[in-house]
């Protein structure tokens, strides 16, 4: 049985629904690979996996619609059938009314004896598997009828889950789930990585991730652009340090924050910026506490600024700045931002210097803006709901009005700039839901650049390096894991995984 390679080790170029269609349409017209070939591939695709992951898979369930999709299903269905399994296909559209590869799908597994029943399914407890062939990326609108009832049929199967390029139910471009959305425990997509499948509910409903290009000549595979691209593994942009090396060579990070009663945010991120690497660190704070901000850790050098004067003198030291953990919005904190803004030095903006920002928007080339949807949505001037529902969409937005780098946080992390394909980093857990994460971020962040990494590039890398450290410090649990815990591994990454 011929089956095209299926990996989880991803390639980089994500694409949205329509450039997946035009390519695979210029396989088809173009380049003379019938339709039902490359349907054929994608069903041994995904019967491959199922072979893979659930070995002793004896009864299986097919869930197929009536487009191409569907047609995918019924392909997996007549291997199953070969292979001697017991099979179930369940057709939620009317069979009279498939066509093209589909309906040879349909005629093919048929003719093999298989069986086809009209409908949502009544159980599917006696399954082992469940594949999911009912709606592909062509889905713009939320799940209804049938489809939200078979869909509700998986919730709480004990089986395992298998969708066929993408789950039921979820947005290919935006990784919106449309009501309702199948959550599988694997999803096999074909020819190009869905953006959709690596931010907002994508990550919670795809489950393992396995790529199929189906064979197709490399000249497929680069008929479109990406729009996005994938960082989902750690890499150090870092260089080997020169054994003649002092701190002066490591940038000087000066972080402004920590109004009375929010200490512990600008002192997170300037030990961040500290495990990283950078050379010296700064913080700029209210004189009441600066003088205890450094009191288990000597190394950061603390002061008290109330006036723009005092700040202007730590400005005229520092490498790079970071404003906004702990910040307030107080009088102070519109007093040591603006001359920040225009010192003209790079700069890592978070927490209530969004905020500020927002209020007095601006434009910048020099600076990373790392806004949760919150923020985001005040800095747009408009809801988190509409953030989350087009979080691409938003980033742009973001971008146009600010200028700059950007990072719009939140499960499946963007990073772009204005003219430029973004990058989605998928890495992190639930556990780092907690206060002070995004104030290490910062730091991070922070640090890189004053190490000498650009603002893109520190971008990038940060976002990972921090969602990887989360991983890490995730292994001993989620649930109670603090942003300091972050730190050790922060240190561990820039120093074992350097090039």
């Amino acid at each position: 049985m011929f089956h095209s390679l299926v990996t989880t080790d991803l390639p980089r170029a994500l694409f949205r629904a329509e450039q997946i269609r035009a390519m695979d349409r210029y396989a088809i017209d173009d380049l003379g690979i019938p339709g039902y070939v490359l349907m054929q591939r994608a069903g041994s695709a995904v019967f491959h996996v199922i072979k893979e992951r659930w070995p002793g898979a004896a009864k299986i369930a097919v869930l197929c619609g009536g487009g191409n999709n569907g047609g995918d299903g019924y392909v997996v269905a007549r291997l199953a059938l070969d292979a001697n399994c017991q099979v179930q296909v369940f057709a939620l559209s009317a069979t009279e009314a498939l066509k093209g590869d589909a309906l040879t799908a349909y005629e093919a597994y048929r003719m093999a004896g298989g069986r086809v029943s009209d409908g949502v399914p009544s159980r599917l407890e006696e399954f082992d598997v469940v594949v999911d062939a009912l709606l592909g990326t062509g889905l713009d609108r939320e799940v209804s009828g049938v489809y939200e009832q078979a869909i509700a049929m998986l919730t709480g199967f004990a089986g395992g889950i298998i969708a066929v390029d993408i789950p039921s139910g979820l947005h290919a471009d935006s990784g919106v789930a449309m009501g309702t959305t199948v959550k599988a425990d694997a999803t096999v997509t074909f020819i190009g990585l869905k953006q959709g499948l690596f931010t907002g509910d994508g990550l919670e409903v795809c489950g393992q991730i396995y790529y199929s290009d189906l064979a197709v000549p490399e000249e497929v595979l680069k008929y479109q652009s990406p729009a996005a691209f994938l960082e989902n593994t750690y890499k150090n942009l870092l260089p080997p340090r020169p054994k003649t090396a002092h701190k002066g060579d490591f940038g000087h990070v000066l972080v402004v924050g920590g109004d009375t009663g929010f200490t512990g945010a600008v002192r997170m991120a300037a030990e961040a910026a500290a495990r990283v690497g950078a050379g010296l660190v700064s913080i700029a704070s209210r004189s009441g506490h600066a003088a205890h901000l450094n009191a288990t850790r000597p190394e950061l050098m603390c002061h008290g600024v109330e006036t723009t004067t005092e700040l202007q003198a730590l400005l005229g030291r520092a490498t790079v700045v970071a404003i906004g953990p702990g910040l307030g919005q107080s009088s102070w904190a519109r007093s040591m931002l603006q001359p920040i803004c225009d010192s003209g030095l790079p700069m890592v903006l978070d927490a209530d210097a969004l905020n500020l920002l927002a209020q007095s928007p601006k434009t910048r080339e020099n600076w990373i803006l790392t806004p949760h949807p919150g923020e985001a949505a005040r800095l747009l001037g408009c809801s988190s709901a509409d953030i989350q529902a087009d979080r691409f969409g938003a980033l742009r937005s973001l971008l146009e009005k600010y200028h700059g780098v950007c990072i719009l946080k939140g499960a499946g992390t963007l990073i772009g700039e204005k003219n430029q394909s973004c990058t989605v980093c998928p890495v992190g857990n639930p556990g780092m839901a907690s206060g002070g994460m995004g104030d290490i971020l910062t730091g991070v962040i922070a640090g890189l650049i004053a190490q000498g990494l650009s603002l893109s590039d520190a971008a990038r890398m940060g976002v990972c390096l921090h969602g990887t450290a989360g991983d890490k410090a995730a292994e001993e649990g989620e649930r109670g894991m603090l942003a300091s815990d972050l730190l050790p591994w922060l240190r561990y990454l820039v120093n074992v995984e350097a090039h």
